[in-house]
């Protein structure tokens, strides 16, 4: 495969490294766009839709897992990690792919689950066969515990991530192996050094052949306490995006090991160490901004020479924020605090396994602009769930009929009471968010042939919610996030700038406003969270408007403005 990797227009000599600067654009293949008609999304399809993607702006592409997999969880269950899954392509399909990205500008990240394997996994089905297997040890074996009233018990308490025990019995071996996912993820031992070594190559072997880095699939799991002593107890029924404890119990010797936080940096060592243009490391853990800084620096402040583990960590405290000024302000003072430059804060809204972004904003496409604004603005690298650029919205479907194997778990649970955890951000049936792409006003979207049957049904609100549509209305929410991503590429105080909070005490309290500046380049930002019209004041003696969500760019502002209902601005001061 091609190691050439994108150039970067407009990048000046010292400016920052190239994943500081960037727009991150997930897409779920399975979901994109199908180039053959079987009713799935491929590689070939996003191919295709390259030009798009260039269009709207954004810059670095993610995609979810297309590896050789059973299936069972859409791909997150990897049966070999140096095959392409058919349904999705070949080799050459990944090479084109990603020599049409580098030829474009754009750069390519790949999902990579380092954490488990699928139970299909040659090194499984070895480990499974006896407790002396050479492979046994590749995986978290354990005998079980004899009950008092006969029979085995699990080796300890540890729940899986969603709820249910996270071990499961064996009765080849008449022991218990470890996930923590879904039973047919068995998590790998990272205490075997063998395991460590095979999976760098993993990762060695896709960032050699041109990829510009990896998104870390639950990576906070890795290691686990080595005497395996029971979880203590917790009050807390369900888990939250800053704490992962949750169903009465304290994730304390399964989550977060100080451990993984040392292999973070031997990951990032690897990857500093293989030859070409810098590649960048996110990783997808739970805890609060306090703690998951520790992935990416061994320092209690931050400084250059101290960010010596992953370049970034998802940061999920923002997708049930509420959407008003106040909790914002405190999010991104929590965010600036434990993340200070060179370390980097992530802005995202959702993504393949959260509720879509347009919930979060009531399905109100004012307030979908309104937080597209912050999340492009806001120091910071954003995440960009494929389809938040039109609104699309939720599919609303029944969980007896779930092709998720995590709503399997609650299928039992009425649909009334999914629904009700879904606006609050909790979603059951990950369907729901992992629609087909929604293209025209054609059969199934435009997203496969008309006489196809897609893997899931199209939303019914696609005809007028679709790329389509959107492209030719220059006030629709994909307009809004065309201009948006413009104005970060061209504007060093936005994609590179330091950020300052502006007094809220000199603010409505429905107004959050902040400054981004960058050698001698200063960019304000106010944003009206309120349904009625706000009075501000702009900083500057001759404000220039650079955008809104409501104006047009270069209209007049006087110092005294009014912010019309959810309307968003940035400005420069003259």
């Amino acid at each position: 495969m091609s190691q050439a990797s994108p150039t970067s227009p407009g990048a000046a000599a010292g400016a920052a490294p190239w994943w500081q600067r960037t727009t991150v654009y997930q897409i779920y293949p399975r979901s994109f766009f199908d180039s053959n008609g079987d009713g799935i999304g491929d590689l070939p399809g996003i191919l295709s839709k390259l030009d798009y993607l260039v269009e709207l702006g954004v810059e670095t592409l993610w995609l979810s897992p297309f590896w050789q997999s059973p299936q069972q969880d859409f791909g997150y269950d990897i049966s070999d990690h140096y095959r392409i899954a058919p349904e999705y392509g070949t080799l050459d399909d990944c090479q084109r792919l990603l020599d049409g990205a580098h030829r474009r500008g754009l750069r390519i990240v790949l999902d990579m689950v380092l954490n488990h394997t699928s139970i299909e996994h040659a090194w499984f089905r070895e480990s499974r066969k006896s407790r002396t297997n050479p492979y046994r040890d590749h995986y978290i074996w354990r005998p079980g515990r004899k009950r008092r009233l006969g029979g085995d018990a699990p080796p300890n308490n540890w729940r899986s991530l969603i709820g249910p025990g996270g071990w499961h019995h064996d009765p080849t071996t008449d022991e218990w192996y470890f996930a923590s996912f879904l039973p047919f993820q068995p998590d790998l031992n990272y205490r075997n050094p063998a395991v460590q070594q095979a999976m760098l190559d993993v990762v060695r072997h896709w960032l050699g052949q041109g990829f510009d880095g990896l998104r870390l699939d639950i990576f906070n799991c890795l290691f686990k306490d080595a005497a395996f002593p029971s979880n203590p107890l917790s009050l807390r029924p369900l888990p939250s995006e800053d704490n992962p404890d949750g169903f009465f119990q304290s994730f304390r010797h399964s989550v977060n090991h100080p451990d993984t936080f040392a292999f973070a940096r031997t990951l990032r060592q690897a990857v500093d160490q293989l030859p070409g243009p810098p590649r960048f490391l996110v990783g997808e853990v739970f805890g609060a901004p306090s703690i998951l800084r520790r992935y990416c620096t061994s320092a209690s402040h931050g400084s250059a020479e101290d960010s010596d583990g992953l370049h970034l960590v998802f940061l999920f405290k923002s997708l049930r924020t509420p959407l008003t000024a106040p909790a914002f302000r405190a999010l991104i003072a929590e965010f600036e605090r434990e993340f200070p430059a060179p370390l980097l804060p992530t802005y995202v809204f959702g993504n393949h396994d959260r509720p879509r972004a347009s919930e979060h904003a009531g399905n109100d496409p004012d307030r979908e602009r309104l937080r597209a604004t912050l999340q492009l603005t806001v120091r910071g690298v954003p995440f960009i769930y494929y389809g938040e650029e039109l609104g699309m919205q939720n599919l609303d479907l029944p969980m007896r009929t779930a092709l998720d194997p995590l709503a399997a778990s609650y299928r039992l649970l009425p649909d009334a009471a999914a629904r009700f955890l879904r606006r609050r951000g909790m979603l059951l049936n990950r369907d729901e968010c992992r629609g087909p792409m929604q293209w025209s006003r054609a059969a199934h979207a435009g997203f496969t042939s008309p006489d196809a049957t897609p893997w899931l049904p199209t939303h019914p609100l696609a005809p007028r919610c679709n790329v389509a549509v959107e492209q030719a209305d220059s006030s629709s929410l994909y307009s809004c996030y065309r201009r948006l991503l413009a104005l970060r590429a061209k504007t060093p105080a936005l994609h590179s700038g330091a950020l300052a909070l502006h007094v809220s005490e000199v603010l409505p309290q429905s107004i959050l406003g902040y400054r981004r500046t960058h050698d001698g380049q200063a960019v304000d930002v106010l944003l009206n969270f309120s349904a009625e019209s706000q009075q501000v004041d702009i900083p500057g003696h001759q404000p220039r408007l650079l955008f809104s969500t409501h104006r047009q760019a270069g209209s007049a502002l006087s110092r005294s403005d009014i912010l019309a209902p959810y309307e968003a601005i940035v400005t420069e001061p003259a």
